[in-house]
């Protein structure tokens, strides 16, 4: 930051907003810089904000000095319009409010709130949010409506330009706006009189030319992203209105979108899908053109390629069109299902037409559809980029548009491009792997772009950006396919919005007619487990530490440029690397919870868990102390054990003499000092004991994780027995005999050594446990139950010669139809682990819990706890963080008791929640007898 006017903008923010919020450092400049386009560039300063009063104070600043600034939400655009390289202002994570209308059809959403979060709260009601792109799981409303994204149903007639109803936003000087309050509106009317003034002179001059409103409404009959949108000139005539929808697709060139009213869609309950494939493309295209006019709600085209891709095998050279209805009654989709057949009568199928409504079938369909993307980008030549264009045509040009883009991609030898994407409104995209390493590979690139040019305006008058956004990949072309009258009034928009230039420069509007070609994202190699990431950010849903610390994309992107900057010899990139490396160590490797649960919405199924094992891995080299201390753990592990023990003893001791709330005090405390963190969760120690057994012809070998032989139940659990016995009991409660492995003391999965980087040492227990339990089965002829879901995880991926089994998995199998079930009224809650959700056992452990309670609580955006094996007690920041939302859904529902099944989880979820939470075992005991 060597500019003075930084630094000036900088000491004055700080006077509001906590350091925790402001980023200068080099490695979360470089993280939050980067967005799932292909451009980069590092801001100077990025600012976590969280509310709009921050963000009008953060404006008059930046107003002041004279700065520029760009807004962020979940950086999943793919344009280049949500990175700076001055001021990037971040809303997500602190903007997740919402609220609903009393008739469900109309929702207020705080830009940061996830779309797919908008249709599990719209869910219960039958309504849903109209805009669906493809990134709905990840990106947020902020950027949704921004980029006037849209998907595969919403096409024209339900994009976030059509469910609009007002916003409230934050101009480049620093006003407030609420387009739909009239306190508001009489407030700018009065502060802003020249502006409204200069806005209905526009509306007016563009409505008085004929043939300029003509084009733009036939512009905007198909999808189109390309400038600024104009539509609303010849929609709206209330200038508010005209405000409330120039802000669609304006991508933080005019204002910041702090809130925004949409209309909500009713969300039909009966769906069919159809997996129609086609011998030539041109055919698939004229019967998407029928298709139209039926009740079609998607149709989705995939060339030859994308099949390929996905390894389809149902014929070759074939062209598919995957085709979805939907209804409100079986009666009406069935007959929604004739009205297209008879419309595709006229057409040859390569295959038979069929239908299906079973969720099981058509779930494998959209399987093919998503798996391009991933297919495709998994497939690249590593080092390259996957870009991602979009284009749309008018829908009756689809044929021979269709056919011309395939051929233009294979005349510039992108052999490996697929076309697929939304036929029935024109929208196609293309995927190709692109290197820009050298001159002429970007001139290869500019080829082509120049090509589709011409092919979509000049041939087809389409549009050049359908739903992705103008950014700095289109800038460029915006004149050229809007012509100079309609560009003229978008510029005179702009400077009417932010006469000073300082929202988002270079965006929609760039007066360099190359920057499509500059400031190009590096993809070095950097390891082989995340080689593959192609930074689209579809992960960071799952991460636990996305808004904390570093999310997963943000760890490949640093570790990438610390690749990269370690092949450079020059002074500066080598102190720059050590930077990095320095700052990484707690940003990146200590609190990351190494879960995995990353790779669960990750497209490609990348771990980033895998990247820090092998990190930790390095630093643990064989002969290091580290090293030996775990090895020697290893070899000892029954003493180890042993001796924590006596510890839990004396801890629990201090816990009965100094009360829950001293013994909180005194382990932040010792915290603060560096030593592990002790809460009143903290458990009791176990004693092993001798335990009744009793022969039955039902058998099943049980191995108590590590942890449940140490630990015993909290001071303050509401059942005082410990897990081992409690499982035992349930076991023998349903005619079970239950068998302990030999030497159990010693045995262990391996997980605590592979969490460390270990993994020789995790592998060696993991052979001595398998070995046990291979023994204690009968040579695997008995089921094999662990009481940990993390270790019993671990287990599954490297033990092949038993059956293996969680509680949750084996009561619901074995147990369910022994026991006679008698449901409690009072409410509880359960907390599927990553573990379970990795096992897809998820939805086992809710169906099982309703078993046993009337009320089921599953707590909404709590995901990984972020407890990670002992991480929770050496960075209880993480767990905290992680859970966050958790007690505030408990104390709602009137919640006493939790569920879950990872003993260590279960510890942190008790600290932070409120409540006691012990393993679901507990819970099926106490709310069965044995079936007689």
């Amino acid at each position: 930051m060597k500019n003075q006017k930084y630094n000036a903008y900088l000491k004055e923010v700080g006077t509001f907003i906590p350091q925790d919020r402001i980023y200068i450092d080099e490695l979360r400049l470089l993280a939050w810089g980067t967005d799932a386009g292909f451009y980069r560039l590092i801001p100077q300063i990025v600012i976590r904000s969280k509310n709009e009063a921050e963000v009008a104070r953060l404006m008059t600043l930046a107003d002041k000095y004279e700065l520029p600034v760009t807004f962020r939400a979940a950086g999943t655009s793919l344009s280049g319009q949500s990175i700076s390289d001055s001021i990037l202002i971040v809303a997500g994570k602190n903007w997740e409010q919402y609220s609903i209308s009393d008739d469900h059809t109309r929702i207020t959403l705080q830009p940061g709130i996830i779309g797919a979060r908008v249709n599990e709260i719209l869910k219960p009601y039958g309504r849903k949010f109209a805009p669906d792109p493809a990134s709905v799981k990840s990106a947020m409303v902020g950027g949704i409506v921004m980029n006037n994204a849209s998907g595969m149903n919403c096409g024209t007639h339900a994009n976030s330009d059509k469910e609009l109803l007002s916003a409230k936003i934050v101009l480049a000087d620093g006003t407030r706006l609420d387009t739909g309050d009239p306190a508001s509106r009489r407030a700018f009317e009065q502060s802003h009189p020249d502006f409204l003034k200069r806005l209905v002179e526009l509306r007016d001059d563009i409505r008085a030319d004929q043939a300029l409103s003509e084009r733009i409404r036939r512009k905007y009959s198909i999808k189109n992203v390309t400038g600024l949108n104009l539509l609303p000139f010849v929609t709206y005539d209330d200038p508010f209105d005209l405000i409330a929808h120039l802000m669609v697709g304006s991508e933080g060139t005019l204002a910041f979108l702090s809130e925004v009213t949409m209309k909500t869609e009713h969300d039909y309950p009966c769906s069919a899908s159809a997996m129609l494939y086609f011998n030539d493309i041109k055919e698939a295209c004229h019967a998407v053109v029928a298709m139209k006019q039926g009740p079609v709600f998607s149709a989705e085209m995939l060339d030859k390629k994308s099949l390929a891709s996905v390894g389809d095998t149902t014929g070759t050279g074939l062209t598919a069109v995957l085709t979805e209805t939907k209804a409100d009654s079986p009666e009406e989709l069935q007959a929604n299902i004739e009205a297209i057949k008879k419309i595709l009568a006229p057409f040859h199928t390569a295959t038979p037409i069929h239908f299906t409504d079973k969720p099981e079938e058509y779930s494998k369909y959209w399987a093919i559809r998503s798996g391009i993307f991933p297919s495709v980008g998994g497939t690249r030549q590593l080092g390259t980029t996957v870009l991602i264009e979009d284009v749309a045509f008018p829908i009756n040009d689809l044929p021979e548009a269709t056919a011309d883009l395939q051929a233009l991609l294979e005349e510039n030898g992108y052999d490996d491009a697929c076309i697929y994407g939304h036929a029935l409104e024109g929208n196609y995209h293309f995927i190709i792997s692109q290197s820009f390493d050298t001159p002429e590979q970007v001139a290869r690139y500019e080829r082509l772009m120049d090509e589709v040019k011409s092919l979509v305006v000049d041939k087809y008058d389409g549009s050049l950006k359908a739903e992705h956004g103008t950014g700095r990949n289109m800038a460029p072309f915006v004149k050229y396919e809007w012509g100079e009258k309609a560009f003229a009034y978008m510029k005179a928009v702009k400077e009417l919005f932010d006469p000073k230039g300082l929202l988002n420069p270079g965006v929609i509007f760039n007066d360099d007619p190359r920057c499509h070609l500059k400031n190009f994202k590096p993809m070095p190699l950097t390891n082989a487990h995340v080689d593959r990431c192609i930074e689209c950010g579809f992960c960071e849903v799952n991460c636990l530490t996305c808004g904390f610390s570093l999310s997963s994309r943000q760890r490949i992107v640093i570790r990438r440029e610390i690749s990269r900057l370690s092949h450079l010899a020059d002074a500066e990139s080598q102190a720059r690397m050590h930077t990095l490396l320095k700052q990484y160590k707690y940003l990146g490797n200590a609190t990351c919870a190494g879960d995995g649960l990353c790779s669960m919405s990750c497209p490609m199924g990348i771990s980033v868990g895998d990247l820090t094992h092998d990190l930790r891995e390095e630093s643990l080299p064989a002969g290091s102390l580290g090293y030996k201390t775990g090895d020697w753990i290893a070899n000892h592990f029954a003493g180890t054990k042993a001796s924590i023990r006596p510890v839990l003893y004396l801890a629990n001791v201090a816990h009965s003499l100094l009360g829950d709330k001293s013994m909180s005090a005194v382990g932040r405390t010792l915290h603060r000092m560096g030593l592990p963190l002790w809460t009143p969760a903290m458990p009791k120690p176990y004693r092993p004991h001798t335990i009744q057994q009793h022969a039955e012809p039902l058998k099943v070998v049980y191995f108590p994780s590590c942890i449940n032989q140490t630990m015993g139940p909290a001071k303050n659990s509401p059942d005082p027995t410990p897990l081992i016995d409690k499982t035992v009991a349930l076991l023998q409660k349903a005619g079970y005999e239950v068998i302990f492995p030999k030497n159990m003391k010693n045995l262990c999965c391996g997980t605590i050594w592979e969490s460390k980087g270990m993994r020789d040492i995790a592998d060696r227990k993991s052979t001595e446990l398998e070995d046990a339990l291979y023994e204690a089965s009968h040579e695997g002829r008995y089921p094999v139950l662990c009481d940990q879901s993390p270790c019993l995880h671990r287990m599954r991926e490297v033990m092949t010669r038993v059956k293996l089994y969680e509680p949750v998995e084996f009561i619901y199998t074995f147990l369910r139809d022994k026991l006679q079930f008698t449901p409690i009224d009072d409410p509880i809650a359960v907390h599927i682990t990553c573990s379970m959700r990795k096992m897809n056992l998820g939805n086992m452990l809710v169906e099982l819990a309703r078993l046993c309670s009337r009320h089921v609580v599953v707590p909404d955006e709590v995901g990984c706890c972020g407890f990670a094996g002992d991480r929770g007690f050496t960075h209880p920041e993480v767990n905290a963080y992680a859970l966050r939302k958790l007690r505030p859904q408990l104390e709602k529902a009137g919640v006493k008791t939790g569920y879950s099944n990872s003993r260590t989880c279960e510890i942190g979820l008790t600290s932070n929640s409120g409540i006691p939470y012990l393993s679901i075992v507990y819970l099926v005991d106490q709310c069965t007898t044995p079936k007689k």
